[in-house]
């Protein structure tokens, strides 16, 4: 039996209807658009832009993106991950590594996270970062004094952190 005749004997329906279905299927998928191609930036509370700017460069390796003078009392500023070369990525369509936009905030700053019941309730990041070199990373933090929250195995290691404001992240090694 054809796979034609299985559909309309399960649903039925009459060969005719079935062909306009798979037609309309078939054009659906060839009218696709892409409608997400990925994320440019998350933004991030702080209470002071300059002193995160600062964290953000010596724990991430996260950089100005832009031409702006760093210095004392900024209230924004865009951080990038420099590529191999050191190039700082432009902005586009498929922009793999979000930019961070570090925003002053006229009260306390925020905190980026959230309590999950499957972490018993624990605050939980809400991005994570990847490496292919976690162990380093996990020095690096312990040296500069970084609020480690947490380790986890899940396919592969996850440590979880938080910057000087309170925002949770994690970073992981696949």
């Amino acid at each position: 039996m054809s796979t034609t005749g299985k559909i309309s004997n399960y649903y039925k329906i009459n060969e005719s209807e079935e062909r306009d279905m798979l037609e309309n299927e078939e054009t659906k998928i060839e009218e696709r658009v892409e409608d997400i191609t990925g994320m440019t930036c998350i933004y991030v509370p702080v209470n002071d832009v300059y002193e995160s700017i600062k964290w953000y460069q010596k724990n991430l390796g996260y950089q100005p993106a832009n031409n702006d003078l760093v210095e004392p009392g900024m209230v924004v500023a865009v951080l990038n991950i420099p590529d191999q070369n050191g190039k700082l990525p432009t902005p586009g369509l498929r922009q793999v590594v979000p930019a961070l936009f570090l925003h002053k905030l006229d009260e306390e700053g925020g905190r980026l996270r959230f309590s999950w019941s499957l972490d018993n309730g624990k605050p939980h990041a809400m991005a994570c970062f990847i490496t292919p070199r976690i162990e380093e990373i996990f020095e690096r933090f312990k040296e500069n004094g970084v609020n480690i929250l947490g380790e986890r195995m899940t396919s592969g290691r996850n440590i979880t952190f938080a910057d000087p404001d309170g925002n949770i992240w994690e970073v992981w090694q696949p």
